[in-house]
């Protein structure tokens, strides 16, 4: 059978094929970089507040990651790396803050990445669990911890919810883009929650919701001034013997607040025994952590 041979019409002109043959075609395999197996923790968390650059913080500005940081740096870990150009789009169930952790189990060079949630788990595996005590110095203490908790992440979220700017037009109907941190509404905070818009004789169904701004400062300010009580000249919160979830929490708001507008500031940075104990343990919750580099 003769062989097939090319078509004329779709032969190269020899001076084209010449042209071509000072550039030829060169294939390469793919390029994979190199991974570098996760050896230390790594905590993604929304950014810090903006700061001289050089000087750049590793707090995280959001409250909630920075609970997480308070309370892994206050159990003891030291060189936790943080990074905050991750996207909560990118994070387990859309919520920040994640921690990869080195995989013991299945040995991935990847790490394993643990939700929020989760984190009180490992820190227990990590460095053991706390007594039935929680590390407080009694179990009234304890009980009444929950309490002051529930002050923080109640009317105290409230007035600091309340505070943060409504994203602008543009920003939220134009351009579409998300908030960089997910607010929670304001009425989902307070407890009782407060009244619907629609009042209770009303024919149409409860909608909205009755909020006062001069009741939520009200509940503001005489919760800061029960923390300033509560802390008192102690060295943590309820006078525990060493540092509790409580102590991690009330880090977490007082530092945020002294960051916010100057009605929620001020009303922290009139009581100088909570700038004071703000401050000793800021230093020590920095000292926990390093800026992430991708070259570690």
């Amino acid at each position: 059978m003769p062989m097939a041979t090319a078509h004329p019409l779709l032969t190269v002109p020899p001076p084209l094929a010449k042209l071509f043959s000072y550039f030829p075609l060169k294939t390469y395999p793919p390029s994979k970089p190199a991974k570098r197996p996760i050896v230390d923790p790594l905590l993604w968390v929304h950014p810090p507040f903006p700061s001289v650059p050089g000087k750049e913080s590793v707090l995280s500005a959001d409250v909630e990651c920075l609970k997480w940081q308070a309370h892994i740096a206050l159990r003891g870990f030291r060189n936790v790396s943080v990074r905050w150009d991750v996207s909560q789009d990118g994070a387990l169930n859309g919520r920040l803050p994640n921690l990869k952790s080195p995989s013991e189990r299945t040995k991935d060079p990847d790490g394993e990445l643990i939700a929020a949630q989760d984190i009180p788990t490992w820190i227990d595996e990590k460095v053991g669990a706390l007594d039935d005590l929680e590390g407080y110095k009694d179990v009234h203490s304890r009980d009444e911890s929950h309490a002051w908790i529930a002050l923080l992440e109640g009317d105290v979220h409230a007035a600091l919810a309340m505070a943060q700017p409504l994203p602008s037009f543009f920003y939220h109907t134009v351009l579409q883009l998300p908030p960089t941190t997910a607010q929670r509404p304001v009425e989902s905070i307070l407890t009782p929650p407060p009244a619907p818009l629609s009042g209770f004789a009303s024919p149409l169904p409860p909608y909205g919701a009755r909020l006062s701004p001069n009741a939520i400062s009200a509940r503001y300010r005489d919760a800061i001034a029960a923390l300033s009580e509560c802390v008192g000249q102690h060295e943590w919160f309820l006078g525990s013997p060493g540092p509790t979830a409580l102590d991690a929490a009330a880090f977490a708001y007082l530092h945020v607040l002294l960051h916010a507008e100057d009605d929620l500031r001020i009303e922290v940075a009139r009581r100088v025994n909570l700038v004071h104990w703000e401050q000793r343990i800021h230093e020590r919750v920095c000292a926990a952590f390093v800026p992430y580099s991708a070259s570690q």
